[in-house]
């Protein structure tokens, strides 16, 4: 019964990932939860941990990224699934995966980042970014950054934060609140640039 129940989790969860892309086309029956060892393997992710994956997958290039394996990045978790199998590896219960694509023009909407089909408007753009705690006030991040080929840019932030987001680009400048608890998107796409 668990494994049904991961199964179905996963499977619900990478149908509710947001990123527009179809998932691996599945064959005549999924096999559930896999082997995490022997799936990973499979697809090249072998001895890295759930914050490894995520680095790793997030700054490929998008023309090296696997059309075979959808990985959707939740709070607690990151789901790996492929035609036939899926897997569920767990993530540090400190640390919270936000994946931020500011954009100028267009933008689509996401909830849980993926990593291999989300993409953004602004592929390998040179951007400062600025994260503040609201409730103290303390500076998280303050780093000039390139986006990765898909667009977005990613930070490992501490968790139970409440936020902003600033970011600029040319003269252009967005700002928006963001959260890191349990619930939240782990995929921001609506910080759009304007002229302050």
């Amino acid at each position: 019964m668990r494994r049904f129940l991961v199964a179905a989790t996963a499977a619900l969860s990478l149908a509710l990932v947001g990123c527009s892309a179809a998932a691996p086309e599945a064959g005549p029956a999924r096999t559930g939860s896999a082997d995490p060892s022997a799936f990973l393997n499979e697809h090249d992710l072998g001895g890295m941990d759930g914050e490894q994956i995520i680095d790793h997958l997030d700054r490929l290039p998008v023309a090296e990224r696997p059309t075979d394996l959808v990985a959707s990045v939740h709070a607690d978790q990151l789901l790996l699934a492929d035609a036939e199998q899926e897997v569920v590896v767990r993530l540090d219960d400190d640390r919270f995966y936000l994946s931020i694509a500011p954009y100028v023009d267009q933008t689509h909407e996401c909830f849980f980042h993926s990593l291999t089909t989300c993409r953004g408007e602004l592929a390998n753009q040179e951007i400062g970014v600025r994260i503040v705690d609201d409730a103290t006030g303390d500076l998280v991040v303050d780093e000039q950054v390139t986006t990765f080929d898909n667009g977005f840019v990613g930070f490992w932030l501490p968790r139970d934060v409440r936020g902003t987001i600033e970011v600029t680009l040319d003269g252009l400048t967005g700002q928006r609140s963001f959260s890191s608890s349990d619930d939240d998107a782990t995929c921001l796409t609506t910080l759009r640039l304007d002229e302050s």
